[in-house]
């Protein structure tokens, strides 16, 4: 229960941990799904995911509590309506200090599953872009962004950054990470918006950074 950052009637934050996929695989194992059941809070179903993170990501994830919370759930997805930041660490970083990436993705080969590749007759796919901080201490430069995707592709945000040439730290696909082991994927779901009420103010919800990227954030200025 203390990965539950907010709960009302129509649905649930919970604060993903980083290594578990949130769908059970081919080959089976552990997956978010089943943990769920323990999250209905007296309702006679169990929630279910509103979105997706992929499995080394951590951070904001929406569960819809009941049908009709999930349809509504969805449809706001769907149009963009919810804001999404996340914080990554990236190898190197940009030199400006803020932009955008507009760069299309398709599918990178069918064999790979879910694997994406920049392609100009792919979906349009945009993200902004912030930066933090910049590393000073490190031997290699290192760089923290906020990053708000504008569109909501699999593998968006790690296609993107390594399309510019400032990968993701820790992406053993997109990047230079190892294929095991190594720091871990270094991005984090940090915050989310979500407009239940059109007479409210959206849900606003804040992720903590998880221990295992304490170390590289504050390299590039993040206090604790």
């Amino acid at each position: 229960m203390a990965r539950v950052l907010h709960r009302d009637g129509l649905m649930l934050v919970i604060d993903k941990p980083a290594g578990l996929p949130v769908h059970r695989g081919p080959k089976g194992g552990e997956s978010l799904e089943d943990h769920f059941d323990a999250l209905r809070f007296g309702l006679p179903r169990a929630p279910a995911l509103a979105h997706r993170l992929d499995r080394e990501t951590s951070g904001c994830l929406v569960l819809g509590r009941h049908r009709k919370a999930l349809a509504s759930l969805g449809l706001l997805f769907k149009h963009g309506k919810v804001e999404k930041t996340y914080w990554a660490v990236v190898e190197g970083g940009p030199t400006e200090d803020n932009g955008t990436i507009d760069v299309p993705l398709g599918r990178l080969d069918p064999s790979r599953g879910w694997w994406m590749k920049p392609d100009p007759a792919g979906l349009p796919s945009v993200t902004t872009w912030t930066v933090m901080g910049r590393s000073t201490g490190t031997a290699a430069p290192l760089t923290w962004l906020a990053l708000e995707p504008l569109t909501g592709r699999t593998h968006q945000l790690r296609v993107h950054c390594s399309a510019m040439g400032w990968p993701i730290l820790g992406d053993n696909i997109y990047g230079s990470g190892p294929r095991f082991g190594g720091p871990g994927l270094h991005l984090h779901a940090r915050n989310i918006a979500v407009p239940l009420s059109k007479n409210r103010d959206p849900v606003r919800v804040v992720a903590p950074l998880p221990q295992h990227m304490h170390a590289r954030f504050a390299d590039c200025g993040w206090v604790s």
